[in-house]
């Protein structure tokens, strides 16, 4: 797509580009039923959810997981994961939100904390790669923020301007990345985070991703 000095977009993909709460829901009550934790519901996972990933586990069970029981939980969430994502699917009108911003000369890209090796693959199933100028996911541990991950992807993108960029997700976390990095936030109520937690963050909170677009168009111009 060459290089662009307009306008991008980093976009979040779990819980944002990918509608995958269902899946994580079960993923994670999976890793509580392996520790004898009672099952949670998708609105108090929503209400409770952070990063670290040990935080948010600390909340709903009143201390923070050893580390025993961290590796154990995590490794059954991302196989649970593994084996249910594909009854997910793309967020209603992402696709079409993607082609337009690409259609309009203005460069987008990806960067999740889903494993890297496992993202790429699941991005050019959905036939949307070549919408991106570059699709980055995480190569480290899991459970951490994403604000060195944003700085280290910004700063892979030649032609980009941190300053007129906007990251689009789902989570508080996000919005801390985006800072990090000198780019905008704009937060989406339809993945991990109620509304009223990410209202909290401090940046324009939407319902859709065509507002999540629209805001991004306004507050990068």
């Amino acid at each position: 797509m060459g290089k662009h000095k307009a306008a991008h977009i980093v976009w979040d993909w779990n819980g944002t580009l990918f509608h995958d709460n269902e899946a994580i829901i079960g993923a994670t009550n999976a890793a509580f039923l392996e520790l004898g934790l009672e099952p949670i519901t998708l609105e108090r996972y929503r209400a409770l959810y952070c990063v670290p990933v040990p935080k948010f586990y600390e909340r709903l069970i009143g201390r923070l997981p050893t580390d025993a029981e961290w590796e154990l939980m995590d490794g059954i969430f991302h196989r649970y994961y593994a084996e249910h994502r594909a009854a997910c699917g793309l967020t209603s009108g992402a696709v079409e939100l993607l082609a337009r911003w690409a259609s309009a000369g203005r460069s987008q890209s990806i960067l999740s904390m889903y494993v890297h090796d496992e993202l790429v693959p699941l991005v050019r199933g959905f036939g949307i790669e070549s919408h991106f100028v570059r699709v980055d996911g995480r190569t480290g541990p899991s459970g951490g923020s994403k604000a060195t991950h944003m700085v280290r992807h910004l700063g892979a993108l030649a032609g980009v301007d941190p300053a007129r960029t906007v990251v689009i997700g789902d989570a508080a976390d996000d919005a801390v990345a985006a800072l990090a990095a000198g780019a905008r936030a704009v937060l989406y109520t339809g993945g991990s985070h109620s509304r009223a937690s990410l209202e909290q963050v401090g940046v324009p909170v939407v319902d859709t991703l065509e507002e999540a677009v629209e805001e991004a168009q306004r507050v990068a111009a």
